[in-house]
């Protein structure tokens, strides 16, 4: 395992970001993590040798959260399929999807024909293992590639789980970054999962990444609560337990799913569409990369679905780079560590970092003079006139002309069609000038 937290001694370079990101995704690639069990435990145990605040938590099976009810514990200990000359044909050692998620334990003999009742492929992806899972259902089943499915002559065949559904906890883990103020800024991943990267991994290694560099920072203006938990159950888990908290501090947030491959970056809205979080990555994201791809509410899919439910109503929307169901890989063993690459993660952190970045700036700024200020006896004005010269004075003035005080600097950047960082920086130049204040 490796614990080179690049946020120590230094400001790490974003390609050392994402390198530190895809070890850790290869350090917990090969855990069977599912909602429950021994998974998730060493799951959060690794990441909480990265972020020492870490707290985790543990609720009972059994125990009532809204509708639902946590589920037993899921405990594999072996899966296997053997052939009539006891060759191992499938084996849930070499990869932990051949296993549908939740199976129960079985010892039998059987037919071929009674065996492909209980497999599962892809013929139209005829190389992948597929991921299913079959969490309120009890049955068993195995997930093979449609290659070797056709592959499987008629005979007997040995199917064996070794496992167990029993009385447990679900595990979830936060961390709080206090600021200066106790509004929070609400960042949420999941780790339920087994061996898939972009769906699973991508989003709690950058929001490990995120934590690392919020601990290294001095000042932060807002308290950070940054959450892993098992997708769906774990939202409605987590908002059942601490909702009172959540509708009173929380005033952003974003969910992290799907944030590590390089083929773009996309974004999923709040319920309402128009929250402060909502602005701040579509700002961040045509920045970025004005091709970046925005879904409606209707296409959700994660645990935005739980954050943003009627009566629970917080403004979280999604970052990604390219969304969970879109890509192909998406949900088999084709979603591997080639998918999402060292570059793919750093570009997902540094569009939350932007985001974090944007919601810690974000003062409303008011000029100090009658009239356009005299920009030129204060070296704020170009000596030289170039088309690069007058963009910067036409942007400067525009902003300026907005700076009453009244109106945020994000609401600024919008209405002037300008990158908010470029804003900030000029702020900052009026400000030391004297001719500018801010509050926020």
């Amino acid at each position: 395992m490796t614990l080179n937290n690049p946020f120590l001694n230094s400001e790490p370079s974003l390609l050392e970001i994402g390198n530190f990101c895809h070890s850790m995704a290869k350090d917990l690639f090969p855990i069977n993590r599912s909602l429950t069990g021994p998974g998730v435990r060493e799951t959060l145990a690794y990441l909480k040798e990265r972020i020492a605040q870490m707290e985790i938590h543990s609720v009972p099976t059994g125990t009532k959260v809204f509708d639902w009810t946590i589920p037993e514990e899921w405990y594999v200990r072996e899966a296997y399929i053997e052939d009539e000359a006891g060759n191992r044909i499938i084996d849930f050692k070499n990869h932990n999807l051949h296993l549908v998620g939740y199976s129960v334990a079985v010892d039998e003999i059987v037919e071929l024909e009674e065996l492909e009742k209980h497999l599962y492929s892809l013929p139209d992806q005829p190389d992948a293992i597929p991921y299913i899972t079959s969490y309120y259902s009890k049955r068993w089943g195995f997930c093979i590639s449609e290659k070797q499915r056709q592959s499987l002559k008629q005979g007997k065949y040995h199917v064996f789980i070794d496992a167990d559904l029993k009385d447990g906890v679900l595990n979830y883990a936060e961390v709080v970054i206090p600021g200066t103020v106790d509004k929070e800024v609400f960042i949420s991943s999941y780790i339920c999962h087994p061996s898939m990267a972009n769906n699973e991994l991508s989003g709690p290694v950058v929001a490990t990444a995120i934590s690392c560099w919020l601990n290294s920072l001095k000042d932060n203006y807002y308290t950070y609560r940054i959450v892993f938990i098992p997708e769906t159950i774990g939202s409605i888990t987590y908002c059942s337990l601490n909702l009172e908290h959540m509708k009173q501090h929380i005033f952003a947030g974003f969910n992290l799913t799907c944030i590590g491959d390089e083929r773009s970056y996309s974004y999923l809205p709040s319920r309402s569409g128009n929250t402060i979080s909502d602005r701040i990555v579509k700002h961040v994201l045509f920045n970025i990369d004005e091709t970046y791809k925005t879904y409606s509410w209707l296409e959700r899919g994660s645990d935005e679905r739980q954050y943003c439910s009627p009566g629970i109503d917080l403004p979280i929307a999604s970052i990604m780079r390219t969304k969970y169901g879109i890509y192909p890989e998406y949900h088999t063993s084709l979603d591997n560590l080639d998918l999402v690459t060292p570059a793919g993660l750093a570009g997902g952190f540094n569009a939350v970092r932007q985001s974090i970045e944007i919601l810690e700036s974000n003062i409303k700024p008011k000029i100090l003079v009658l009239g356009e200020p005299q920009l030129g006896k204060r070296g704020l004005y170009p000596t030289l006139s170039t088309k690069e010269s007058g963009q910067l004075v036409r942007t400067m003035m525009n902003m300026i002309s907005y700076s009453d005080g009244n109106h945020d600097l994000l609401t600024i950047a919008e209405k002037i069609n300008a990158p908010f960082q470029e804003l900030f920086s000029i702020v900052e130049k009026l400000v030391d000038a004297g001719i500018m204040s801010y509050q926020r």
